[in-house]
């Protein structure tokens, strides 16, 4: 009986694959409930701070070369028409 313990102790760790279907047998409210305790949980664990202090950001990391506002564009052509 202890050896079967041990066995069940040592198991593979879980992935994200293995919990979805749990998740997705959540109502919506649980889901965001859930999406909450994980990015409070993972915040925690310090790597992208971490990460952030061995090698900052530079000045490109965050730089796009579209324009940032060019998506809202599009559609808007019609609004002025009269009805």
């Amino acid at each position: 009986m202890d050896l079967i313990r041990e066995e069940r102790d040592m198991a593979v760790p879980l992935t994200a694959e293995d919990l979805w279907p749990l998740v997705q047998k959540l109502g919506h409210a649980e889901q965001v409930r859930l999406a909450k305790l994980a990015m409070v949980a993972a915040s925690r664990s310090g790597r992208d701070s971490e990460a952030y202090r061995i090698l900052p950001p530079g000045p490109d990391e965050f730089r796009c070369e579209e324009d940032n506002l060019a998506w809202d564009a599009a559609g808007w052509e019609d609004l002025d028409e009269s009805r």
